[in-house]
């Protein structure tokens, strides 16, 4: 793990030797040390100071009457040098005391070092200390273990953050402090080499950190991790974080490891006996094992086969077997036997129950000998907001995902292979997409799929965002989108397991990328084109309805707030699409996706959205406002400049915005991708420049990624035609730019 990476490990020695000493002189001045002595917990008890790491002190005595003015002697000078401190007096019984009561206190105390003065204090303070946290060890790890848990919840997983906290984050710093307290109190092991290494790299990367920003801080915000980089001898920002991601779970495995050790011995023994589960393979004390005459040597599928039955049974690979699985299986045989590829399908199977196991061979190295192009995604951050997950981790959770919908398709198996496979391509350069599909030919060949699976694999991998992206980005009525979707997919087989892949990516990529409104509209498209597939026509655009041309009889303009839903009626001119999405913006409201319909001069726009954050706005005001500016009598401008000065800039760079059109997408509009920074009153720029432009919107597709709004419009000029001179199309293209700067 370290590789060409600098270690900040001898700065972090010199430095605790430094302020040794300068203490040590402090206390000289202070006491002659009889019955007092000055101890160093915290980062300096550990030896491992950063440069913005404050002093965390302790003077204990044995009931000295002038330790007030020691005291003062010691912390006044190292007040006056700004250098942060957190300081305490105890007496030997008073340290104990607050050790039984305070979590923090009782691990600074149990790794307190000796600086000064009676070295006899300390060490009886520590036994006392130790003595009391081996004796109360059942609750008090119980104590230690929620405290992890609420890390966990309020900052995250360090491995899967854009942000990372470098200390409190799962698999940071205080997990491996947590995991030193547990040995210490005899319950298991201290944190092994692998675990210590990755220790050691991120309190590296802490260093650099204070080094960067001049100051103690534990989070790794996106505009120093280039400079982090740099310091620590990594080529850039994504280097960095692929081995802190490395570091994370190497932390976490090795803290789960832990506490299971801890639940076994403080549960009491397990039950005797071993259960088969597989062939070759055995539960035995709440952990899958290997049978006794089983040898991996010989039976290459044998760490397979025991994978699938800890999924399906719910239990952990002993670690033991894990070693002996990664040491002694020899290379499968390609094409893969049946058996092998039929136990690979069955840890998938398992859903939630497969990432663990995953995760204990891929720790192993198991993953990557039996999969060789899985190194290539191994770690991989995915530098964007939406995602929750590096690649290889986003692959089986949303492989995890899938078998929750193996009884919709008619392959279950690919299904599995194929979210476990989709974003394959992530680890080469170019479209991923179509770099997946030249991997995934081969590692579907290697594993012994017949050859009509590989090219329906394939198929799968090439197009897994077709429907998605499709949904959101393309006007359903239009009968060149169903079409085109269709002719693509080719058959119902590819079209299940497009659209049940679509769901299960989407979850496992976060909130962001996937919700009610874009699992509708990707179960929309879905039926759409499976009428077509069918030999069905594909189906009208839509025209007003009923309810809608009651609307239109309030002649000026109607508006009715239903939730998330807002339909404006009005006469039919240009515009009014954009001046509607204005009065929105200006109330905070989100728009996810708006659509429009004319007929007899009456325009009928829907929109849906959400509020930017917490309640929405009172409909009966949103209704006033949107009459109003359907008459001219508000200023959306004005209302929207004024927002636009409350928003604060990124803090980050972005990349400028990107407006495309998009050929042979309709037959009868004008298809314009806009790609930008999100922010208020965008679609209202952008529709004002369509207005400049003289084009009419006929339909919208809004969707915002993280910050990242891509947006896509259906234009035609005045007389409802697409747009067929070279030169409109290049003013339309600078003067959507033009509105986005």
């Amino acid at each position: 793990m370290r590789g060409e990476a600098r270690s900040y490990a001898a700065a972090r020695k010199e430095r605790t030797a430094d302020t040794d000493r300068w203490l040590k002189d402090l206390f000289r001045t202070a006491s002659d040390g009889d019955q007092v002595s000055l101890v160093a917990v915290g980062s300096l008890g550990r030896g491992e100071p950063a440069p913005g790491s404050d002093l965390d002190l302790v003077l204990l005595h044995a009931g000295r009457p002038d330790v007030a003015r020691i005291a003062d002697r010691v912390w006044y000078p190292i007040w006056d040098s700004a250098v942060g401190l957190d300081h305490s007096v105890r007496t030997v019984a008073e340290a104990v005391a607050v050790a039984r009561q305070d979590l923090k206190a009782v691990l600074g105390l149990i790794q307190a070092r000796h600086v000064a003065g009676d070295p006899e204090l300390t060490r009886r303070t520590r036994e006392a200390v130790l003595a009391d946290w081996r004796a109360d060890s059942r609750r008090r790890l119980g104590e230690l273990r929620a405290a992890a848990d609420h890390r966990a919840q309020v900052s995250g997983e360090l491995a899967f953050l854009l942000e990372p906290d470098l200390k409190d984050g799962r698999g940071g710093l205080r997990d491996v402090q947590a995991m030193q307290a547990v040995a210490a109190a005899w319950v298991a092991s201290a944190p092994g080499p692998r675990a210590r290494e990755a220790y050691e790299f991120i309190l590296d990367v802490r260093h650099a950190l204070h080094v960067v920003t001049a100051r103690g801080t534990d989070r790794l915000v996106l505009q120093e991790q280039d400079a982090v980089a740099g310091l620590l001898g990594l080529l850039d920002a994504e280097a960095l974080m692929r081995r802190l991601a490395e570091a994370g779970r190497t932390v976490s495995h090795a803290f789960d490891a832990t506490w299971r050790t801890v639940d076994r011995l403080l549960s009491g023994p397990a039950p005797r006996g071993r259960r088969p589960l597989a062939d070759g393979v055995v539960e035995h004390g709440g952990e899958v094992v290997l049978a006794r005459g089983a040898d991996p040597r010989k039976d290459p599928a044998l760490v397979l086969r025991a994978a699938a039955a800890a999924a399906e049974a719910g239990l952990p690979l002993a670690p033991a077997t894990v070693s002996v699985l990664a040491a002694q299986t020899p290379s499968m045989p390609v094409p893969w036997p049946e058996k092998a590829r039929d136990a690979l399908v069955s840890i998938l199977g398992a859903g939630r129950a497969a990432v663990p196991v995953w995760e204990e061979l891929d720790q192993a190295g198991v993953i990557v000998k039996l999969l060789p192009d899985w190194e290539r995604v191994r770690h991989r951050p995915q530098r964007n907001p939406i995602h929750r997950f590096t690649v290889d981790r986003h692959l089986i959770e949303a492989a995890a995902n899938a078998a929750g919908h193996t009884r919709e398709v008619s392959r279950p198996d690919l299904l599995l292979i194929g979210a476990l496979l989709h974003d394959i391509g992530k680890g080469w350069p170019g479209d991923h997409s179509a770099t997946g599909e030249v991997v995934v030919r081969d590692i579907a060949t290697r594993i012994g799929l017949p050859a009509r699976d590989v090219e329906t694999l394939a198929t799968v991998v090439r197009h897994h965002l077709l429907l998605p992206e499709t949904a959101t980005r393309r006007d359903l009525d239009d009968p060149v989108t169903i079409e085109k979707v269709a002719a693509t997919v080719g058959s119902r087989e590819v079209l299940d397991l497009l659209a049940a892949l679509a769901v299960a990516d989407g979850n496992a990529t976060g909130p962001a990328a996937w919700n009610a409104w874009k699992a509708g509209l990707v179960a929309d498209l879905v039926r759409r084109v499976r009428s077509v597939l069918s030999g069905s026509p594909p189906p009208k655009a839509p025209s007003i309805s009923p309810e809608q041309a009651a609307l239109a009889r309030h002649g000026g303009g109607a508006v009715r707030v239903n939730g998330g839903a807002v339909t404006v009626v009005a006469p039919d001119r240009a515009g009014l699409l954009w001046s509607a999405a204005g009065v929105l913006a200006a109330h905070r409201m989100v728009v996810r996706s708006a659509s429009a319909a004319s007929a007899g001069g009456t325009a009928v726009i829907e929109f849906a959205v959400v509020p930017e954050y917490g309640s929405p706005p009172d409909p009966a005001t949103l209704e006033a406002d949107l009459r109003l500016v359907l008459a001219g009598r508000l200023d959306i401008e004005q209302r929207l400049a004024r927002r636009g000065r409350s928003v604060r800039p990124s803090r980050v760079p972005v990349a400028p915005p990107r407006v495309t059109l998009v050929d042979d997408a309709s037959a009868t509009a004008t298809v314009v991708e806009v790609r930008a920074h999100d922010r208020p009153g965008l679609l209202w720029r952008i529709g004002r420049a369509f207005g400049e432009c003289a084009l009419d919107v006929r339909a919208a597709r809004v969707e915002t990624l993280g910050a990242e709004a891509v947006d896509v419009f259906y234009v035609v000029d005045r007389a409802g035609r697409p747009l067929s001179d070279s030169a409109q199309r290049v003013q339309v293209r600078d003067q959507v730019l033009a509105a986005l700067r």
